[in-house]
């Protein structure tokens, strides 16, 4: 999707498994993945994470350095139809409707959806499921590792 215009960065530090509808979850995780490519300039970058936090949740979140959105837009960002930027909107394509499906895969799922941005720095979506998510996968250790 990025055709090489951006540094894609990917970081796995659990190797526990999500459980819940694979299509749902695709669905939110490649919303939350274009949206960033879609607003984030070339040469930026875009971290895509999968952890576990402190409190033992799945967490996945997509950061990456696009300009980033004002702290009035935050509490409408999931609003069907919502644009920050209509103007914007129009030359990057979408439908307005990415973030309220990602909103709606995250409360089948018990989650919940944190968004943290700044303007001129960029923004972190993150999917925050609960332990009752997760299914822990035992680690194995391959020779000479």
């Amino acid at each position: 999707m990025s055709r090489a215009e951006h540094q894609i960065i990917v970081l796995r530090d659990s190797t526990a498994a999500l459980v819940g509808a694979e299509d749902e979850l695709r669905s939110a995780f490649s919303n939350l993945v274009s949206n960033a490519i879609r607003y984030t300039p070339k040469g930026g970058s875009i971290t895509l994470s999968w952890a576990i936090d402190a409190q033992g949740s799945g967490v996945f979140s997509v950061t990456d350095t696009g300009p980033g959105i004002a702290s009035q837009h935050l509490p409408r960002l999931t609003e069907r139809f919502y644009r920050v930027d209509r103007s914007r909107s129009r030359d990057t394509g979408g439908t307005g409707l990415g973030l309220a499906i990602v909103k709606h895969v995250a409360t089948r799922h018990q989650a919940q959806l944190v968004i943290d941005s700044e303007v001129g720095k960029g923004s972190c979506f993150s999917l925050v499921f609960p332990e009752k998510r997760l299914k822990h996968l035992p680690v194995t250790v391959r020779p000479g590792a």
